[in-house]
Parts: C-alpha cells; structure tokens; sequence
C-alpha cells in the first residue's frame, strides 16, 4: 500500500502522537520511513529561540536552531529504530514548516504524510493556521492528521 511514509516531527506532543502511528503503519505496509525536523532561520520577532533547552548557546542562533533540530530528529529515528522498523532515515531543513514539508515528500517520493494535528507553534500559527493544516491545503499526497 504505502512505500515511503514521512513523519514531520517537531518534537511536540502531537508529533510524538504522530510518530507512533506512523510506525504502526510503517509495519504494517511494510514501509520506510522518513523524519523530517524542520527549523525556521532566527528572527527576534518570533523568538525562535524559545525552542531551544535552556543551556548556553554557543555560536549563532541559526546554529543553536539546526543543532536542536537534529537531536529532535535523532530521537524521533531512534524511537522507531527500537520498536524494530528496519529502514529509517532522519533529516532536517531550515524553511517555512508546511511548504517545506511538502517540498520534502515530493522531492523524496513519499506516499503517505503522517502529521500532529497541533505542534509545539508560534504565534504566527495562532494567527494563520496550523502547519498540519497548511499541509493538507498543499499537498497532493494524502496526509493522515493525528
């Protein structure tokens, strides 16, 4: 059924949800899968920083956000290595969340996008709409909101 199943995962309640049922899926179909962490550039206006663990930051913030969304990916590749998937790769990407998630399932010839319903946010999500949204608006391929 599903060849190729892409998890954007952020790191937040509802991508945790739905990583698991991306895995779920994953075994069933048989599928890889793909993890897709995406970081936007620093701007003080969104206080990006407000998503990195408060430790001192050494470097630019820019480095601050790619290095933290590496580990969120890590760990996201790591949870679905340990519930026994064979084949799974992690990947990040600076950009706008939705288009850049969608850019990502084309260029890598996913069939399936598993996405939270709700992430960790900004106040440009309280005001245009969620990134899950924006997703399912955009995307040709299915996109399952959990």
């Amino acid at each position: 059924m599903y060849k190729r199943i892409l998890i954007p995962f952020d790191g937040s309640k509802g991508a945790e949800a739905a990583l698991r049922q991306g895995i779920d899926l994953a075994r069933l179909c048989e599928a890889e899968v793909e993890i897709l962490t995406v970081y936007r550039h620093h701007a003080m206006t969104e206080a990006s920083l407000s998503m990195v663990r408060t430790k001192i930051v050494q470097g630019s913030p820019d480095q601050a956000l790619r290095d933290y969304a590496k580990e969120v990916a890590f760990y996201a590749k790591s949870v679905a290595l340990a519930e026994g998937l064979p084949s799974v790769r992690a990947f990040t990407r600076a950009g706008q969340p939705s288009r850049t998630i969608v850019a990502f399932a084309n260029e890598h010839e996913a069939d399936l996008i598993v996405i939270g319903a709700r992430g960790l946010g900004s106040v440009e999500t309280f005001l245009l709409g969620s990134v899950s949204h924006k997703v399912t608006g955009l995307s040709k391929l299915p996109v399952l909101v959990v």
